[in-house]
């Protein structure tokens, strides 16, 4: 299972990236795939996720209201459309998947076994 996540890079405070997800490996066709990002000093933190089957979504409160996550399941990608960032979004962003649910109201439920290789965001004031 391979897991690529694209999509960052130095961004001005305001702008709107997006990063992509695009899962390939598995045949898996109910799965979860979350959002999670590290920034400088601190530790991972789940952001976002979505569910390939039932469509559930969740984004953290850090984040809601400025991210969309989306998929196209045909081709087992995962988008997180990123808006009005912030200096405090400056972080390396992760995908993730299997053995994961992703619970409307909660967040994440379990500890994925696959991890994308991440990617830098670094925003600008």
């Amino acid at each position: 299972v391979q897991l690529q996540a694209y999509g960052g890079g130095l961004v001005q405070a305001g702008g709107s990236p997006r990063l992509s997800c695009a899962a390939s490996g598995f045949t898996d066709d109910d799965y979860a795939i979350g959002w999670f990002r590290q920034a400088p000093g601190k530790e991972r933190e789940g952001i976002s996720c979505i569910g390939s089957s039932d469509g559930n979504t969740w984004d953290a409160d850090s984040v809601k209201g400025r991210f969309t996550v989306g998929s196209d399941n045909t081709e087992k990608t995962v988008y997180l459309q990123m808006n009005s960032l912030k200096p405090e979004d400056t972080a390396v962003y992760f995908c993730a998947t299997h053995r994961i649910l992703c619970v409307p109201g909660s967040g994440v439920r379990g500890t994925p076994g696959y991890w994308g290789q991440g990617t830098l965001v670094t925003v600008s004031s």
